[in-house]
């Protein structure tokens, strides 16, 4: 079967890639080993959202008085919890199929991979194999949780992210390795609903990648709910011959052995790029990682590479928009396409953690920008001086700009607090536009509303702050 454009992976890169080639006018067809949808769909982004929002509904609920609504010992459903989260991972992998039939896309169950130039040969789960031709083949196999020769998964009682989704019971204690969002979007879920959670980072700091300022405030409110911190330690070796696991923990005063349930290894990703036939194509590849141009091309004509298995962030609105960029080049390229894509800029990505505060940020944190040599102004804003945080009752938190002295040029915003995944496009958005501190000011932003906190760190930056 001949095809313009085969996808092999249907995550939020692959599925993505395969609906804006069809809507350019392109016969296509995507693989798909496991689940439309990839693993964001099925085993992460949604899937761990939910488990976090039912969370956030328990915590209410045992501070409902503090609302002025009465209710009884509320309980924590752990097993009801995972039925909602299963539950709506379902329906959206039910709705990449209902997108793939609108988009008169092909479905191809099984594993792919290029057996030459221009043919896909995919392997069905009862062994036989088709092999199919397309003039253009972009790869989007994602990533996997990596395994540290210390922290071997069982699946049992060292697990990774999927098994952290579907216990079959709730850990009286857990360890958590790694403070990546991975790591403390679990370590959130699990303390809320009861578990005694220990956190065990590498790192001077947790959610290394943030602002200092961002890791100082999470590491005081996770303290402050009971979550035990360990940073500066690394797991050397874990024992799970008894009926739990004991992790021995080198830290900076010497060896510790920490015992809990189960033990969740949340050390990063690796790319699948494994058994799917880049070898055997001439693929670049360096470090793990596909090497592709601006426009997600390898260097190997008619062959393409999106999302994880790329040296650039693993996050799934990069993935999502590499697919599209991607796609569109090729039609470019077909002349189905009137203009040459914008490449993708990377240092204007947003990242978001769910948990407990939330985290947002964009651009150079404070650190980074000093070290490019920027002079900064740089303004914090609290959410305790916030109107709309004291009557959504949780205060917690602050927004923090950063500013080039000499231009007003909007280098990073950085957020933690209730909701500001939701309020950092904003500064995205400002970035793109070159936007400078006085266009952030003379932006009426709605009052009362969280994200005020923008216009007012940005005033505070500039000594111009009124409400603090």
């Amino acid at each position: 079967m001949n095809y313009d454009v085969i996808v092999i992976g249907s995550g939020p890169g692959g599925y993505v890639a395969a609906i804006r080639a069809s809507q350019l006018g392109f016969k296509t067809a995507v693989i798909e080993k496991e689940s439309l949808g990839g693993v964001c769909l099925n085993w992460g982004c949604i899937p761990t959202k939910a488990l976090l929002k039912s969370a956030q509904v328990f915590e209410y609920a045992k501070h409902a008085a503090d609302y002025g609504v009465i209710l009884e010992n509320p309980k924590a459903d752990f097993s009801g919890m995972v039925k909602r989260s299963r539950g709506i991972a379902d329906n959206m992998s039910k709705g990449v199929t209902f997108l793939m039939k609108k988009n008169k896309i092909d479905v191809i169950m099984g594993l792919g991979k290029i057996k030459s130039k221009g043919q896909v040969e995919v392997t069905g789960t009862d062994g036989t194999s088709t092999v199919y031709d397309a003039k253009h083949i972009i790869i989007a196999t994602g990533g996997r949780a990596r395994e540290l020769p210390s922290l071997p998964i069982d699946g049992q009682k060292v697990i990774g992210y999927r098994e952290a989704m579907t216990l079959p019971k709730m850990p009286k204690k857990m360890i958590v390795v790694g403070s990546g969002a991975i790591g403390v979007e679990f370590a959130d879920f699990y303390n809320s609903v009861g578990t005694e959670v220990t956190i065990v980072e590498f790192m001077p700091r947790i959610v290394p990648v943030e602002d200092e300022d961002i890791s100082r405030e999470l590491n005081k409110q996770f303290r402050k709910r009971g979550i035990t911190i360990m940073t500066e330690s690394s797991v050397e070796s874990v024992d799970t011959s008894g009926s739990g696991v004991k992790a021995t923990v080198k830290t900076k005063k010497g060896d510790e052995v920490l015992e809990a349930d189960v033990l969740l290894s949340a050390v990063g990703v690796v790319a699948n790029i494994e058994n799917i036939g880049l070898e055997t194509a001439g693929v670049t590849i360096e470090k793990g990682r596909v090497i592709t141009d601006e426009y997600c091309q390898t260097n190997v004509p008619g062959i393409y590479a999106i999302g994880d298995i790329l040296p650039t962030q693993a996050l799934a609105h990069v993935a999502s928009k590499e697919a599209i960029l991607c796609a569109e080049n090729i039609a470019f390229m077909e002349k189905k396409f009137d203009h040459k894509p914008t490449p993708l800029d990377y240092g204007n990505i947003p990242g978001c953690t769910y948990c407990h505060p939330e985290i947002a940020s964009v651009g150079y944190t404070e650190k980074q920008a000093k070290e490019a040599g920027y002079e900064l102004k740089v303004g914090k804003f609290p959410f305790l001086a916030s109107g709309k945080a004291a009557a959504s009752g949780d205060k917690t938190g602050f927004v923090k700009v950063i500013y080039d002295a000499k231009y007003g040029e909007w280098l990073g915003t950085h957020m933690i607090g209730n909701g500001v995944t939701d309020m950092i496009a904003e500064a995205v958005l400002g970035r793109t536009l070159e936007t400078t501190y006085q266009e952030v000011l003379n932006t009426v932003h709605p009052h009362p509303t969280m994200s005020e906190a923008v216009k007012e760190a940005t005033a505070a930056a500039y000594g111009e702050a009124i409400d603090i």
